[in-house]
């Protein structure tokens, strides 16, 4: 049985969007980990998963907390069922592009095919999506988290949400020919055979995967607009070009500070307001990473000091005020201290 993929093989060039997942997804599953009862705190300390980082669909949230997210999911409600309720929460448009990607074509085979090489849309390349069309239609997923368990509800999560992408695609209850799961088959498994349908369920299979019948497979989609499917392309080839990695937590402080700054608010407090966080927490962060609020302070300054001089357009005094200093006097010693050369030679230097 052979792989489909439209590109002929050739796989997009690896960026850092590769090792990260969308906004949508860590979304649907941070949400997920608040109904099954994971608690907040915990839910809190997962980096990336508060609700002014999600609001963008460009910014991209490490696969590490996606997956921290999955284990607590996984250690909060273990069995059968976990990963069935997350798909149960995510009605067509939750993953906005890649859901509509999935489900407009000609035929279901035919969208599928047209998505695949947009899969970092919604997670990163290491979590594979395999896709077989050789009469019947068999999709496969391989998650890169480790623990069994954790695979286990990821995977079951994946494949209960590509059967309900089906039946939203074509308007039809259609029923899998079969699902086969790695892990080992539960003591109990009545909740699968009713949220797939089927009892034609496999476990401990060398892959996790769904597969349909080859006539559903290629039936006509009831919805399909090739012009929306073009757009739709069109917008991911935008979306994975300008998407951007979440900073790590020190770039994230340089950002705060350098805003804290422009603003006229450079003050520990000020700072730590936008980061959502207390300044004592903000120091024990700093701290974490060898560095002080001293430190950090007086680079940012340094960086901006030179940004605004090769302007060519302020006064020293002007830029002191901007700064935070209380004279350019102030700021002439800083320089020295800085760069080891005055203003006036840096300015000269770059005219």
């Amino acid at each position: 049985m052979g792989s489909d993929r439209p590109d002929g093989g050739r796989k997009l060039a690896l960026d850092p969007t590769d090792t990260t997942a969308s906004t949508q997804l860590i979304r649907l599953v941070r949400d997920a980990a608040r109904a099954a009862g994971v608690a907040p705190e915990r839910i809190a300390a997962v980096r990336g998963t508060d609700d002014a980082t999600l609001a963008g669909e460009l910014t991209r949230i490490p696969l590490t907390s996606l997956i921290q997210l999955w284990e607590a999911i996984a250690t909060a409600r273990p069995g059968p069922g976990a990963g069935l309720a997350v798909a149960a929460a995510a009605p067509l448009g939750t993953l906005t592009t890649w859901d509509y990607l999935i489900t407009n074509g000609p035929t279901l085979a035919d969208a599928l095919r047209a998505a695949q090489p947009y899969h970092r849309l919604v997670t990163a390349a290491a979590e594979g999506f395999d896709l077989h069309h050789d009469g019947e239609l068999t999709i496969g997923y391989r998650t890169s988290a480790g623990d069994p368990a954790v695979v286990s509800v990821v995977n079951e999560y994946v494949l209960a949400y590509y059967l309900r992408r089906a039946r939203e695609a074509t308007g039809r209850a259609l029923v899998p020919v079969r699902v086969t799961f790695g892990q080992p088959a539960p003591r109990e498994h009545r909740t699968l055979i009713d949220a797939f349908g089927t009892a034609a369920l496999e476990f401990d299979a060398p892959a996790d995967s769904i597969t349909f019948a080859a006539a559903d497979a290629a039936a006509p989609l009831p919805r399909a607009d090739p012009m929306l499917a073009g757009l739709l392309r069109s917008h991911a080839d935008l979306v994975l070009a300008s998407a951007r990695p979440l900073p790590s937590p020190l770039e994230a402080f340089r950002i705060a500070l350098a805003a804290a700054i422009e603003a006229g608010d450079p003050t520990l407090a000020g700072v730590a307001r936008r980061l959502a966080m207390s300044p004592r927490s903000v120091q024990r962060h700093l701290a974490e990473h060898d560095t002080t609020w001293r430190h950090e302070y007086d680079s940012v300054r340094y960086e901006q000091a030179k940004a605004l001089l090769a302007t060519g357009d302020l006064t020293t005094a002007t830029i002191a005020d901007r700064l935070g200093f209380t004279d350019d006097r102030a700021l002439r010693k800083a320089f020295r201290r800085w760069s080891g050369a005055s203003m006036s030679e840096l300015r000269a230097g770059s005219g």
